[in-house]
């Protein structure tokens, strides 16, 4: 068995195409770290909805530049066996590549790009590191076959990922993952893959000016646009871009959370660089004390999410996912949009409630915005982690510029009334019933624990949560009548909800907890938030409890 893996490690080095990677794979040959080469050339990174992402590193379970030269042969393949939705040749199509500023990111990229061109397919490159929502309208704008952005979104510094869109703007859902993937197996050599020096285009500033003009588009004309508001880029890619979009809507000019402002893949003043970790918002938080805005704003590293923090009595606070979901659909509401709204299974139902109210179509879609983007006739469309859709014809994916400006005018113009955004989710508790949501999110080092739990919570169902019945409770895999199957639980209590479900991009186990009070009037407001902050704590236990974490 060490033999066949030393076998192994030395067929890969010895077509390894970087030399950081060939140096790393060396020294654990030299060393005969049979450890370190177990744990990165036991089994693939797999190929799948989310496209590729893990830990950078030599051989197959790590994210390097012979694992990406396989994936964009296979999507090569693809493309080429499937040929263009819009009846082109296969030979004609454009394959529009974009990349964020993670360790490797460029080195991907010119790869990809590289790789088509050698496919006979056009590869176009976005002229810089750019946020992934431009790469997402990029494709539809210039009538690309398919689209790829390498990225790690908020992953650890460590990582970093490669997200694949076709023609029609939308992240791929089987059974073209599967597709894929079968192209990616089938490649025996790199030595087989044709990467030419030379032949694609690096795009100039015309798309991204393309990008900034559709913003227009989200914003109501002659709207305020008075709010002043703390910005932090979480040492990613969206700075330059929110504030020439902010600049074109003629906002005040964000200030900038200096520490987080450029781009550095080392994320040096984040544990993690995602809003909702504790502690990544501490230095917006810190400049919001100072500048006194009306409103934080942070994107992740490659700008998709949008997360808000508001003044809450005197201390800053950030608005939960769904809070603030809830709040563009009521803003959206307000301004007389039609269409249909979606969101995915863990959001809370608080904006199936806002639709019905308004008469607008609502659908419920897998976690994903590969699923949410392809809702019909959808007008908005969000999910829980931060991500927002509200522009669908100009970015089929969640957007976090777009959602920045959006929230925002409301921001303005509920100033311009004397009001604050929790004022109007005060308006909406009272509505609709209050909507408290909590998450209960284990990371774990052995991917076991996860198998373990759900098998656990499938063999052994709880009956009662919080001291609530559970109604029903479904098991995802099977699917519904609505929904395709997935891994993932769901039980439903009078007023509660809880599913349970494995991160599909992070080793972490994710329990999305919600529960609704009823809420008179504004005067009931604190009472109905105290039992909903008891529901949800007992929620969170006894999920914790019953799936033996």
């Amino acid at each position: 068995m060490h033999d066949d893996l030393l076998a192994r490690a030395k067929a890969w080095l010895a077509e390894d195409p970087d030399p950081d990677t060939r140096e790393e794979l060396a020294a654990l040959l030299d060393a005969h770290d049979l450890p370190g080469l177990t744990d990165r050339f036991s089994g693939t990174l797999e190929f799948g909805t989310a496209g590729l992402r893990g830990e950078l590193g030599a051989g197959p379970r790590r994210m390097n530049r012979a694992v990406v030269i396989r994936a964009a042969a296979g999507l090569a393949a693809y493309l080429r066996k499937n040929g263009t939705p819009h009846g082109d040749a296969p030979d004609a199509g454009l394959v529009v590549i974009g990349y964020d500023a993670r360790h490797k990111s460029a080195d991907f990229a010119r790869d990809t790009a590289a790789v088509m061109t050698g496919a006979g397919l056009r590869a176009a490159l976005l002229p810089r590191p750019l946020p992934t929502p431009v790469l997402a309208f990029a494709i539809r704008h210039l009538g690309a076959v398919a689209g790829v952005e390498v990225t790690a979104s908020h992953n650890p510094p460590r990582d970093n990922g490669y997200k694949v869109y076709l023609g029609d703007g939308s992240q791929i859902v089987p059974p073209a993952d599967a597709g894929i993937a079968a192209e990616i197996d089938a490649i025996a050599a790199l030595a087989d893959v044709p990467r030419p020096d030379s032949g694609w285009e690096v795009l100039d500033d015309s798309v991204l000016d393309a990008y900034l003009a559709r913003t227009d588009a989200v914003l109501a004309p002659g709207s305020p646009r008075t709010a002043r508001t703390v910005y932090t880029a979480m040492h990613g890619v969206g700075k330059d871009t929110l504030l020439a979009a902010f600049a074109r809507a003629g906002f005040p000019e964000p200030v900038l959370v200096a520490e987080q402002a450029e781009p550095d893949p080392d994320f040096p003043t984040v544990a993690f660089p995602n809003p909702e970790e504790p502690g990544a918002m501490d230095l917006a938080f810190a400049t919001a004390r100072e500048a006194d805005p009306d409103l934080v704003i942070a994107n992740d590293p490659d700008a998709d999410r949008c997360a808000a923090a508001v003044k809450d009595g005197g201390a800053w606070r950030m608005l939960r996912g769904d809070e603030v979901g809830a709040l563009l659909a009521a803003h959206l509401v307000g301004r007389g949009v039609s269409g249909t709204f979606a969101e995915s299974i863990v959001s809370s139902s608080l904006l199936g409630r806002i639709a019905a109210a308004a008469g607008l179509g609502y659908e419920e879609t897998l976690t994903g915005f590969k699923w949410i983007a392809r809702v019909e006739g959808l007008r908005y469309g969000y999910e829980e982690a931060l991500g927002y859709c509200v522009d669908p014809e100009g970015v089929r994916d969640k957007d976090g510029i777009t959602a920045a400006l959006l929230l925002t005018e409301l921001a303005s113009r509920l100033k311009s009334e004397g009001r604050t955004l929790l004022d109007l989710l005060d308006d909406l508790a009272v509505e609709h019933g209050l909507h408290a949501t909590d998450q209960l999110s284990v990371r774990v080092e052995d991917l076991s624990v996860i198998g373990d739990a759900m098998r656990r919570l499938r063999e052994r169902p709880p009956v009662r949560l919080a001291g609530l019945d559970v109604r029903g409770a479904e098991d995802l895999t099977r699917g519904t009548d609505r929904l395709p199957p997935t891994d993932g639980l769901r039980y439903t209590m009078d007023g509660a909800r809880v599913i349970v479900r494995p991160s599909g991009t992070e080793p972490k186990l994710k329990c999305y907890l919600e529960v609704v009070v009823p809420v008179a009037d504004r005067d009931g407001l604190g009472q109905a938030r105290e039992r909903a902050a008891a529901l949800l704590a007992a929620l969170k236990e006894d999920v914790a409890e019953a799936a033996g974490l």
